[in-house]
């Protein structure tokens, strides 16, 4: 674990914790623009089929006209839906970056009271009871 991993992870601990809706919708971003990249790749893979497959003069094949203005209607829809997700993207990390001082303190914390156990061996944490201890503090609960 490195000071900027553990920081990126309580991070995202953090936010989930104060601001559940926006890790809410990054996952949702995340998994719409991996839904816009198939789609993109899926009209690629069908234009390229139905060119491979014609016959004939390609200019005069109707049905792959239609289709070809179909996959490039979808394609700007999805390029738009894309930058519109792009914008989302820089909002939520505006956000989340508020939160980020305190991930920054958790992780030094964390390798600070990690480093104690050269004063004495009794000194000893893990990462997974820090992160418990971390959640607590954010949480304000007593356990």
């Amino acid at each position: 674990v490195t000071e900027d991993g553990l920081e990126d992870q309580l991070l995202a601990l953090t936010v989930s914790k104060e601001r559940p809706d926006l890790e809410a919708q990054k996952a949702e971003l995340l998994v719409q623009q991996n839904n816009f990249k198939i789609k993109i790749k899926e009209l690629e893979d069908g234009i390229l089929h139905q060119l491979a497959t014609a016959e004939g003069d390609v200019l005069e094949n109707i049905a792959l006209i239609e289709n070809l203005e179909e996959a490039k209607r979808t394609s700007i829809e999805v390029s738009e839906k894309m930058e519109i997700a792009k914008v989302t993207e820089v909002e939520i990390g505006v956000a989340r970056e508020m939160y980020r001082p305190v991930a920054n303190r958790g992780s030094l914390m964390f390798f600070l009271l990690s480093d104690l156990f050269k004063i004495h061996s009794f000194h000893h944490y893990s990462l997974s009871s820090f992160v418990i201890v971390f959640e607590r503090a954010i949480t304000g609960k007593r356990g």
